[in-house]
């Protein structure tokens, strides 16, 4: 085995085949006001949860590196670039995307993994055109790294009226898969069925949906579950999770769902 798949295979759990990810890369790309907390209280919530791994960006890792320097500690997942997620700044500002750490300096900070992003259809369609090629490069200097690369595939370009729309989501995760992800993270567009299409769509590479805004919870745990009944094999989910009155609890009910303990 190649160093990527001993890391890649280290975010699942042994039994179930599933992995769950507590995503808290959000102060990055969203505005997340005065509330929200001390970055932290709110890690250690979030890793006495105990999730498979933790998405961060560097610059929390590097605040916070204490948390995850030991045995049993989730793995670390580090978002490497950078966009604008706050619709009204897209709109303001444009359209945006910049690559900040490449798979060998993750490496150094102490990632187990990597994640990108693979924006469909913004409005310059040079932005795309750039953003392939700069997982594409990623894709290979992670191999070369041994880390493995996992490509958040998304409809977030403002061309798009639904971002769920299942048919572009399937063509933008099919060439996230064909420039060289290990890994896919994706929307669930809410029917199971239809979520299967878009697992089978990219061949053996393993697929996690995202949480998206808070919800309820019982949407959220039913959105986690018609997930994993599509085929997911994993959930990464970021304020469902660090933004819910029971952080610990709240990891748990979803692991659940994850790795098949509520049936």
């Amino acid at each position: 085995m190649h160093g990527t798949d001993i890391r890649l295979a280290r975010l699942f759990d042994d039994e179930s085949g599933r992995s769950l990810i507590t995503a808290y890369d959000h102060g990055q790309s969203f505005p997340l006001g005065a509330r929200s907390g001390s970055p932290r209280r709110t890690l250690e919530q979030i890793v006495a949860g105990r999730p498979e791994g933790v998405l961060l960006t560097p610059g929390m890792l590097a605040q916070h590196a204490d948390l995850f320097a030991r045995r049993g500690a989730p793995s670390v997942v580090l978002r490497a670039d950078w966009t604008l997620l706050d619709e009204p700044d897209k709109h303001e500002l444009g359209e945006r995307y910049r690559v900040l750490v490449d798979p060998a300096e993750a490496v150094a900070l102490g990632a187990d993994a990597i994640v990108m992003y693979l924006i469909a259809r913004p409005t310059d369609g040079g932005m795309f055109a750039d953003n392939v090629a700069a997982v594409a490069t990623a894709a290979q200097q992670a191999s070369r790294a041994g880390i493995p690369l996992i490509v958040e595939t998304t409809l977030w370009g403002l061309r798009n009226e639904d971002r769920k729309d299942p048919e572009r989501l399937a063509t933008v995760s099919r060439i996230a898969a064909e420039i060289g992800a290990h890994a896919i993270k994706t929307e669930y567009v809410g029917d199971p069925e239809v979520q299967r299409g878009i697992v089978e769509t990219v061949g053996d590479v393993p697929v996690l949906t995202l949480g998206g805004a808070r919800g309820d919870d019982d949407a959220v745990i039913a959105a986690a579950q018609g997930a994993i009944d599509g085929g997911a094999s994993g959930l990464i989910f970021g304020r469902n999770i660090w933004m819910a009155d029971d952080v610990v609890g709240t990891t748990r009910r979803l692991s659940d769902v994850t790795h098949g303990r509520t049936r």
